[in-house]
C-alpha cells in the first residue's frame, strides 16, 4: 500500500499561502500644520486683504517752533486661496465579488486619500522657505535669514542655531516657541559631533551616545533655546549664498512659534471632503475627496533658513 511523500502527493501541498495581513507603508509624521495660523473669517472670494501699520516717527523739537507730524508707514498684505486639491480612488463591482481583501481595501480608501491631500499641505508648508529671495542672504537688520551651513562640506553646527537665534532677535522676534525643523541628514551630523558626544566635555548630552537625539520626530535636547524636530519634507534649495554652494541642499527652517507672531498664515476654504457615487455605466463605486487651501509666508523677520547639503553627510 503506497504511503504518503512529496513526490507522490504534491498536490496536497499549498505551495503559497496568503496572508489575512496587508502590508501598510509606513508614513512620516506630519506637524508643520500647527505652525500656521489658520484665518477664520475669511469665508467668501478668493483674497483676504490685512493692513499694516509702522511705527511713529520721532524727530528733535524746539520751544517756540512748530511741532512736525510725520505719517506712519502703510502696507497691505494679501493672502489668496491658490490650491484646489483631489484624491480618487474607485473598485469595480467584479473586484469587489472576488478580492478576499474587499472589506480592508475599501475601509482604507478614505483615510488613505486624507493623508496624501494633508501630506501634501505638509509639504506646502514647509516650502513657504519660498517666500525668501533664492540666492540671496535676506538680510534683516543687519543679521541674514538665509545662509548655508558653516560646517564642512555644508553641513550644519552649533553655531548654525546661535546665528538663527541671533537674526531672530536681531528683527524682534521674541524668544518665545524658539522652534526648527531639520533634515534627518542634520541630526545625523549632530550626532556624530565631537564636541557634543564627547561626554567628558558635556555630561548633559551624555544620552547622546547611547540613545541618540531624538524619539520620534522630536529632539530630547533643547539646542540654543530651539525645539527641535526633524523632517523629510523640507524643501529643495540648492543655491550659492556669500559664494558658498549647496549642490544637494535641504532648507532647514528657524523660527518662533509663539501665537501671535507665527511666521506662516493660512485658510482652508474646505476641508476634506468625501464624495461617494456608484457608476452604473462602468459598474463600479467611485470615492472623491477634495480640499481647497491657501498659504503664504507671513513674516519674514520670523524665519531663518539654513542650507545643507545632504549627500556630503557621510563624506
Amino acid at each position: 500500500m503506497a504511503g504518503f511523500s512529496v513526490a507522490s502527493n504534491e498536490s496536497l501541498i499549498r505551495s503559497n499561502l496568503w496572508s489575512n495581513q496587508l502590508k501598510e507603508v509606513l508614513e512620516d509624521e506630519l506637524f508643520a500644520q500647527k505652525y500656521v495660523e489658520w484665518v477664520t473669517d475669511f469665508n467668501d472670494g478668493t483674497t483676504f486683504n490685512i493692513p499694516s501699520i509702522g511705527q511713529a516717527e520721532v524727530v528733535d523739537y524746539a520751544e517756540g517752533q512748530a511741532v512736525q507730524y510725520s505719517a506712519m508707514d502703510q502696507g497691505n498684505f494679501t493672502l489668496t486661496v491658490t490650491d484646489y486639491k483631489s484624491s480618487a480612488t474607485h473598485i469595480t463591482n467584479q473586484m469587489k465579488m472576488d478580492s478576499f481583501y474587499m472589506d480592508r481595501l475599501v475601509a482604507g480608501f478614505v483615510p488613505k486619500m486624507q493623508r496624501a491631500l494633508m501630506k501634501t499641505v505638509e509639504v506646502d508648508v514647509l516650502a513657504l522657505e519660498s517666500g525668501q529671495t533664492a540666492s540671496d542672504s535676506n538680510t534683516i537688520n543687519g543679521a541674514k535669514h538665509r545662509y548655508v551651513g558653516s560646517g564642512t562640506n555644508e553641513t550644519i553646527t552649533i553655531e548654525d542655531f546661535a546665528k538663527a537665534r541671533y537674526a531672530l532677535q536681531k528683527a524682534n522676534v521674541p524668544a518665545v516657541g524658539l522652534t526648527a525643523i531639520i533634515d534627518p541628514s542634520c541630526e545625523y551630523t549632530l550626532n556624530t559631533l565631537t564636541n557634543l558626544v564627547n561626554v567628558s566635555n558635556n555630561p548633559r548630552w551624555e544620552g547622546v551616545v547611547s540613545t541618540g537625539m531624538s524619539t520620534g520626530m522630536r529632539f530630547l535636547y533643547n539646542i540654543e533655546g530651539f525645539d527641535v524636530y526633524t523632517s523629510q519634507n523640507l524643501a529643495t534649495a540648492n543655491e550659492t549664498i556669500d559664494t558658498v554652494t549647496t549642490a544637494a541642499g535641504k532648507a532647514n527652517m528657524f523660527f518662533s512659534a509663539a501665537s501671535d507672531v507665527t511666521p506662516f498664515i493660512g485658510v482652508m476654504r474646505q476641508s476634506p471632503k468625501v464624495d461617494f457615487e456608484y457608476n452604473k455605466d462602468l459598474q463600479r463605486d467611485e470615492y472623491v475627496t477634495t480640499m481647497r487651501y491657501g498659504l503664504k509666508l507671513y513674516r519674514p523677520e520670523n524665519l531663518v533658513c539654513v542650507l545643507t547639503d545632504t549627500d556630503q553627510v557621510y563624506a
